[in-house]
């Protein structure tokens, strides 16, 4: 009596906590598999804004080499126009306007140096001047050739302040010097050429 007794309540506890287990093992199956569906969803996400962003790089990738291309170009042409200018005058003087690193101020010993220049254009006026603006290689070609700009302007900027007649003044920024053998220090500058036009 007593065995069955303990059959009684042994068996019934049993049968329940079988049927809990399958409940709770059914339950944790179902909100693992909710999880798993939202995590697909999120990494779905992901996936597609990593390939919009990486669209939008290829973008900007393209264009900054059409860029480069562009400024290339352009260098080339000015070089062109600069042979076929040599052509039509005769360099009198050269001298060279150096600048700090990242620099596109005149200094003092600059500003002396271009004052000789200016007297010696006040006293003729068959001569001009030529300024080609460069910069060291460090950094990247659009910076360079917008530097090299910067620092010819600078001195072109001088010359007119003091008095010297803009349509007298030619100049171009020509970017980077890339040579190996000179030091970076004096590839940042602007290469002055006084000029006298040939006469026919």
């Amino acid at each position: 009596m007593h065995s069955a007794w303990k059959v009684g309540l042994v068996l019934p506890a049993v049968a329940l906590m079988v049927s809990g287990c399958v409940a709770t093992r059914s339950w944790v199956t179902e909100h693992v598999n909710k999880k798993e569906v939202e995590i697909d969803q999120k990494i779905g996400g992901v996936d597609s804004k990593v390939a919009t962003q990486s669209q939008r790089v290829d973008g900007v990738d393209t264009r900054l080499k059409t860029a480069e291309g562009g400024l290339v170009e352009t260098g080339q042409v000015a070089k062109g126009a600069r042979e076929r200018a040599d052509g039509a005058f005769s360099k009198v003087e050269t001298q060279q306007i150096l600048f700090g690193f990242d620099k596109w101020e005149l200094n003092d010993n600059a500003q002396t140096s271009l004052l000789s220049l200016v007297k010696e254009m006040k006293e003729n006026v068959r001569l001009t001047v030529d300024l080609q603006g460069y910069a060291d290689p460090v950094g990247t070609y659009a910076y360079n050739v917008g530097l090299s700009q910067r620092r010819v302007e600078a001195v072109r900027r001088f010359l007119v302040e003091k008095g010297v007649e803009l349509p007298r003044i030619h100049l171009v920024g020509l970017g980077p010097i890339t040579e190996k053998g000179t030091p970076n220090d004096q590839k940042r500058r602007v290469t002055v050429n006084l000029m006298v036009a040939k006469e026919n």
